[in-house]
């Protein structure tokens, strides 16, 4: 048992040397646990973006999507990838969206947000592409707005 432990000392120490000096190497680096390495494992993007929207707030904006012609899939309040493929298409047929329908909400979806806030809610909104409080408050005006029942 001890010279297993001495094993383990000495490769934590030899971690420690290579990660970075001796001031790391010692029996505290022996003691850590392990660490999992994720692999080859992809991370997917968020599968919800909400942007501030409440799950109410959020099955209006399906509701919209879809009174509209756009398949947002299931009318649940959680915004994910069939949702704002339906808003970039809804945004793309407006021309606010120049990119990809792909569900991502990149900054290219939020500037398309942003547009589409501008021109129905005079949000007067800068076109950044970021969702910040002030995209999130109008986007959550817009939806409190366009309350619908389907």
């Amino acid at each position: 048992m001890r010279a297993l432990t001495k094993a383990f000392v000495a490769v934590g120490a030899a971690v420690g040397i290579t990660a970075g000096g001796l001031a790391g190497a010692g029996t505290a680096v022996a003691a850590a646990a392990p660490v999992q390495q994720a692999g080859s494992v992809q991370v997917a993007p968020l599968a919800v973006v909400n942007l501030g929207l409440s799950t109410a707030q959020a099955k209006d904006w399906q509701c919209a999507l879809r009174t509209l012609g756009y398949n947002p899939g299931t009318i649940d309040g959680q915004l994910g990838t069939n949702s704002w493929k339906a808003a970039q298409r809804f945004f793309r047929d407006h021309d606010w969206y120049h990119d990809t329908i792909d569900g991502i909400v990149g900054p290219n979806t939020v500037k398309a947000l942003q547009r589409m806030l501008n021109v129905n809610l005079d949000a007067h909104l800068a076109v950044d592409g970021i969702a910040g409080p002030a995209t999130k408050a109008a986007f959550s005006d817009f939806a409190d707005l366009h309350r619908s029942v389907c």
